[in-house]
């Protein structure tokens, strides 16, 4: 398959194939690697300051399971919230992929990176002579990578581990490593933005992204130009309150300033998203989440002044 047609079927797959991406992706891979003898993407995946939702929603992934993207996608070979091994069994499993895997290995990032008190308020291992701060490993391994993969919004920018009033002085991945990195936002991230976005890095490497460096597999339009509510926006007719069927506009959906494909990717196998709940979306993708979006149930126009009108 070429890479127009896959970034045309991570666009589109929800609307003409089914609801899984993933379902439709791990075949391509599996039919790669074997055809072309490869191995594996090898995979250090390490989470920092978060709230760990991103790996929950991962876990969320259907057809196929997380269970299969592991099987058939990329070897892991270090995961602080997946694997078994404790102390230093761990530490030791990381110290020999990174070196026997130096140069090739994809490092996966899970939340923001606390910089205050030398990192200290996140700890990764700890070693007979001192702790080792996500700080220092981050700083470590981000040199040796061949990708860097930012998942989640804390990892992206920052997100809720680094809002006001930031006591860890957290910060986003690219600022500690200061080199390219791919930053899937969303909080928590989609498992099919994900998924995708490995994918696309195991058949034709690097993706294409925006000026924020999020793949425009995934990160193309507003979330308001997709809105099943849109035709209420366009007929300005809003909802009064929270529960109105009416666009949400009013009572603070940043649908309007946010890039992400929610209303058709949606959520947790195809069953929904914020809007089709009843809530307004509170652009959880975007650089400045979540100071960016408050207060939230005041509207975008009232927010951003100067993106109120954006489609």
């Amino acid at each position: 398959m070429r890479k127009e047609e896959f970034a045309h079927l991570c666009r589109n797959w929800p609307v003409q194939g089914g609801y899984s991406l993933a379902g439709a992706v791990v075949p391509l891979v599996r039919t790669y690697l074997f055809g072309n003898h490869r191995r594996k993407l090898p995979v250090i995946w390490l989470e920092t300051n978060d709230s760990g939702d991103n790996n929950i929603s991962f876990l969320n992934a259907t057809s196929p399971y997380a269970g299969q993207v592991f099987t058939y996608m990329i070897d892991l070979l270090y995961s602080n919230p997946f694997m078994a091994a404790q102390g230093p069994d761990a530490l030791q499993l990381l110290t020999n992929a990174a070196r026997e895997y130096s140069g090739k290995f994809t490092l996966v990032v899970e939340g923001a990176v606390p910089t205050k008190a030398d990192g200290l308020y996140t700890v990764i291992a700890r070693t007979p002579e001192r702790p080792l701060t996500a700080w220092e490993i981050l700083r470590w391994l981000g040199p040796l990578a061949e990708y860097v993969l930012a998942v989640g919004t804390c990892a992206s920018f920052g997100g809720p581990s680094a809002a006001r009033p930031n006591l860890t002085g957290s910060r986003p991945i690219q600022d500690v490593l200061q080199r390219p990195v791919i930053r899937v936002s969303g909080c928590p991230v989609n498992p099919e933005w994900f998924v995708g976005t490995l994918a696309h890095l195991i058949l034709y490497g690097m993706p294409e992204v925006d000026d924020q460096g999020r793949p425009t597999l995934f990160y193309r339009d507003t979330v308001h130009r997709h809105c099943q509510r849109r035709s209420y926006f366009d007929q300005k007719v809003f909802a009064e309150k929270l529960g109105d069927k009416e666009c949400m506009y009013s009572v603070g959906c940043m649908g309007p300033a946010t890039l992400a494909d929610c209303p058709y990717r949606q959520w947790v196998d195809h069953v929904s998203w914020p809007v089709k709940a009843n809530t307004p979306c509170i652009g959880c993708t975007n650089r400045d989440f979540p100071d960016g979006s408050t207060p939230f149930y005041q509207s975008l126009a009232q927010k951003r002044p100067k993106e109120g009108g954006r489609a």
